[in-house]
């Protein structure tokens, strides 16, 4: 068979015609329709006649290498091989993912299975509205150049750095670098300070910009990939990467609430078993919120229709992160427009944004309530203000549209419940200005109402201690009378506003996001099962992080556990059961198996990362196994991939269960390390592994594909991907467990390896700070450790803010 340039599959069937159409730009006459129940006698005639020409072209010496096309018979249809526009024909993956496209040095090798090469998947480029990449490590040159990318066209890429990442100032996390493509900006998303040494972003901390996300964006649909490839020349050719992509057809009409779908909200159930475009847009909402320009990208994701989603975002996002409130109350007071009124009739609630209140201490404090008559009066209105059940009151928010300070200020009122009508309140504060500048331009135009709740314990405590502790708030987001028209917002101020309130608002993230994936099924304990994640870097794991992993995902206890079922905690997975049995194996490749890579040690040496404290842990456990590439034609080619799969096996041989893929590598920075709260007495207030609280170091974005066991509620016989096993994995599998004398390639072991090799001298060996993908140091426990007991304060500009809004409050 004739086989020229780039090779491509596509089946063709009747029902892939218009699909066919426009993914390859061919006319009607150039694609062969095939139906599925004639297919043998259609693959016969078809491929006879094809490669009878294509031996014609080939006899006459000359082949059109554009459009040539080329087939092969198939049980299930006719496989066409476009040699011309690389990419324009390869199918989306659906529930599963391809590999890179490696650039073999052999003319004698050839790729088995699904892969795909970066330019096909931007093919075809002319068509091209906008770009937008997030990634780890980039070489745009080449990127530019590979994919030969138009100067005009407009490109964002995030990207890391671990100097402009961490700056306050927002213009020193932008960059034009190339003066020939004006349009092409990188922005270096913000690490917030609560994550920084001792709370203070001069220190920096543990974090990285890690995610591997393509956005483009067409008239028609907007293509998004999610890899484990950074944008490096590299990862895309000599080393084996796992590519998800799917293309959402354009709406005929804007649909905002696609911003706010939620799996649940709270206990409710909504219904909705898409939420991807609202953890695509709250994911890069987070990365380019403090850069108006790109304030756009969120509106434009209200075009596309997301419903057909293969599989679930799962993102990470830095920040000590809280739950989300079990139960939506009815909200009494919204603000909507320039005042307070009651509550529109069937409101719909569509968010919430954990806030605070600033300025609580200027009327509170000794010197300014000598004789604490502001005190009793706060006192008196807290006890009379009705607590739901998770101990939060609605209280009042008001504009503040005459106080030159800022013009987007917002009052904090607690109101008298029984003297509402007459206007009797006691103010608490404001909300902070990086808060109020998006609320207020929201509000005012009508686009959105907002609720407000606080705890009043906590208030009154931080009150009547006069301190400059942050007191939690908590915003409900509602559809205002105006949010049809969200798509005509297209003034800089409003767009900025709606990507700052898209950032801001409560998902779930990291391991708490995973279970709330996994956690829409039942996974059968009893069942034969296999759980595994192999990465290219595995971060400082121990016990605690091994079993809140396998809860997340779905992990339970046996009925006949220790535990009692009238425990709260009955068949919840524990550290102290993970230890005595371990439920999860880590696919790490060992230092014997890199050193058998064909461009030897070195190219593994700058991607894996493997302390040594954790395999001094580990050594003994018995979880780790090693990662041999698959297919076949990978082994010796090194792996940065991050791939999971938790398969359950049926009696019928079939099998069932999920697959992640993405950046997530397998540490606590990437998934978050869970965080309890301790009471004064010492006791932890909540027993669940993944506790209270969830500290994240990362930016992170992976997809999961799930395989439900058949008696799950709304499963379809009819469903595409039936079976775990049509996932294929990029590792071989089972993977063999490691022998006593196997280690893994950890930094140390590398470096012996290198040394005994005599690969590269002393002086390049000494330097190894800055070689790592991702910086996981021993450092990661104690300082997340440390942030458990740490207490917010109120930052200096903040009580500055507030202290000039009540002076000029005070004298209007």
């Amino acid at each position: 068979m004739l086989q020229i340039g780039c090779r491509k599959r596509k089946r063709v069937y009747s029902r892939e015609v218009g699909a066919v159409e426009n993914c390859c730009s061919r006319s009607p006459k150039e694609v062969v329709v095939v139906s599925k129940a004639n297919n043998e006698l259609e693959c016969s005639n078809f491929v006879t006649a094809a490669n009878a020409n294509s031996a014609k072209q080939k006899s006459d010496g000359v082949v059109d290498v554009e459009h040539a096309v080329v087939a092969s018979s198939s049980s299930t249809g006719i496989e066409l091989f476009s040699t011309g526009n690389c990419g324009a024909c390869i199918r989306p993956p659906g529930k599963k993912f391809y590999l890179n496209r490696l650039q073999f040095r052999s003319q004698d090798s050839e790729e088995i299975g699904d892969v795909v090469s970066l330019p096909e998947l931007f093919n075809p480029i002319e068509s091209l509205k906008q770009v937008f990449i997030a990634t780890f490590t980039s070489d745009i040159s080449w990127f530019l150049t590979y994919c030969k990318i138009p100067p005009h066209l407009p490109v964002t890429i995030a990207c890391h750095s671990a100097e402009r990442c961490w700056a306050s100032d927002p213009d020193k996390r932008t960059s034009v670098p190339f003066a020939e493509f004006p349009n092409l900006i990188v922005v270096y998303p913000p690490f917030p300070e609560v994550i920084a040494f001792n709370n203070d972003r001069k220190n920096s901390g543990i974090a990285c910009h890690h995610p591997k996300l393509i956005v483009l964006q067409r008239e028609d649909s907007l293509r998004v990939v999610v890899t484990s490839a950074n944008l490096v020349e590299k990862q895309w050719l000599n080393v084996t990467n796992t590519v998800w992509w799917q293309d959402f057809p354009r709406l005929s009409s804007p649909n905002c609430l696609s911003l706010f779908t939620q799996l649940t909200v709270g206990e409710i159930n909504i219904g909705s078993k898409c939420d991807f475009g609202a953890q695509l847009a709250g994911f890069m909402a987070s990365l380019v919120a403090d850069v108006p320009g790109q304030a756009h990208w969120i509106l434009e994701l209200t075009k596309y229709d997301f419903e057909g989603a293969a599989g679930y975002l799962v993102a990470s996002v830095p920040g000590i992160h809280l739950p989300k409130s079990p139960s939506i109350y009815k909200s009494k007071y919204h603000l909507l427009g320039s005042k307070h009124k009651l509550q529109p009739c069937g409101a719909k609630f569509l968010s919430s944004v954990e806030a605070s209140v600033v300025g609580l201490s200027h009327i509170y404090h000794v010197s300014a309530d000598s004789n604490g008559e502001h005190l009793k009066k706060l006192a008196l209105f807290l006890g009379k203000c009705r607590q739901n059940m998770d101990g939060m009151s609605e209280i009042v928010l008001r504009r503040e549209t005459n106080i030159p300070a800022d013009k987007n200020a917002v009052s904090v009122f607690i109101p008298n419940p029984e003297e509402f009508s007459a206007g009797d309140f006691v103010q608490l504060g404001f909300l902070p200005k990086n808060i109020a500048k998006w609320v207020a331009p929201l509000s005012d135009i009508g686009l959105f109402s907002f609720a407000a709740y606080i705890f009043p314990k906590e208030v009154l405590e931080t009150a009547a201690e006069g301190s400059n502790k942050k007191v939690k708030l908590i915003l409900y987001v509602y559809a205002g009378t105006s949010l049809s028209i969200i798509s005509e917002a297209t003034r800089l101020e409003y767009s900025s506003a709606i990507c700052s309130l898209v950032a801001s608002s409560q998902r779930y993230v990291g391991l708490w996001r995973m279970k709330e994936i996994l956690s829409q099924y039942k996974w059968p304990e009893h069942f034969q099962s296999e759980f595994l994640f192999g990465s290219s870097s595995v971060g400082c794991v121990n016990a605690q992080f091994l079993a809140a992993f396998a809860a997340a995902a779905g992990k339970t206890s046996m009925p006949f556990s220790d535990s009692e079922e009238s425990d709260p905690d009955w068949g919840s997975w524990t550290a102290s059961q993970e230890l005595k049995n371990p439920s999860i194996h880590i696919v790490f490749p060992s230092i014997e198996r890199v050193k058998t890579n064909r461009s030897g040690i070195m190219a593994s040496r700058r991607m894996l990362c493997f302390s040594q404290k954790t395999w001094q842990r580990l050594e003994n456990v018995g979880i780790l196994h090693d990662a041999i590439p698959h297919p076949r034609g990978r082994v010796g080619f090194p792996m940065h991939v991050k791939v999971g799969r938790r398969r359950f096996q049926c009696k019928n041989g079939s099998s069932f269960g999920w697959v992640y893929c993405g950046s997530h590598n397998f540490s606590a920075a990437a998934w978050g390390r869970p965080i309890s709260e301790r009471q004064s007495n010492g006791n932890t207030r909540n027993n669940s592994v993944l506790g209270s609280r969830l500290h994240i170091s990362n930016y992170e974005l992976g997809i999961i594909f799930i395989v439900p066991p058949s008696d799950a509620i709304g499963y379809s016989t009819k469903q595409e991907t039936q079976n775990l096993d049509d996932i294929v994995l990029p590792f071989v599998v089972p993977p063999p467990k490691y022998g006593p004398r196997d280690k893994p390639a950890t930094a140390q072991a590398i470096r012996e390896a290198l040394k005994e090799e005599r690969e590269v001298d002393e002086a390049v060996l000494a330097v190894d700070g800055d070689l790592m993908e991702e910086g996981i140091t021993e450092e990661e426990e104690v300082v997340m450790e440390a942030a458990q007991y740490n207490v917010v304060q109120e930052k200096e500009d903040e009580k500055a803010y507030a202290d000039q809004l009540w002076t000029q409050l005070d004298s209007s």
